[in-house]
């Protein structure tokens, strides 16, 4: 019994470890994941190297977004960090 007591405090670590940091991740994740499969023509995207562009072309895994006049950029998908509505950055929907 003196064993099991003294194991309680790691067994109750393990489900507030998963609750307080893996759980949130993996949300965030499939957020993002959702927000990459859903982009389309016409969005505003900011890369992950802080690149500000809108999206021309859409591809399995590659992204092609014009960052300025007459200049494109081909990306992979994994590259767009955020969407950009109205001015301001949304992190998956």
């Amino acid at each position: 019994m003196e064993i099991l007591g003294s194991f309680m405090p790691l067994i109750l670590i393990i489900p507030i470890f998963w609750f307080l940091i893996l759980r949130p991740e993996q949300v965030k994740r499939k957020k993002h994941q959702k927000m990459l499969d859903n982009l389309s023509k016409g969005d505003q995207v900011v890369t992950n190297g802080g690149l500000h562009g809108k999206v021309v072309g859409v591809d399995k895994d590659i992204v092609v977004i014009t960052i300025a006049e007459g200049v494109k950029v081909e990306l992979t998908r994994s590259a767009v960090a955020f969407l950009k509505k109205g001015g301001e950055l949304i992190e998956g929907e």
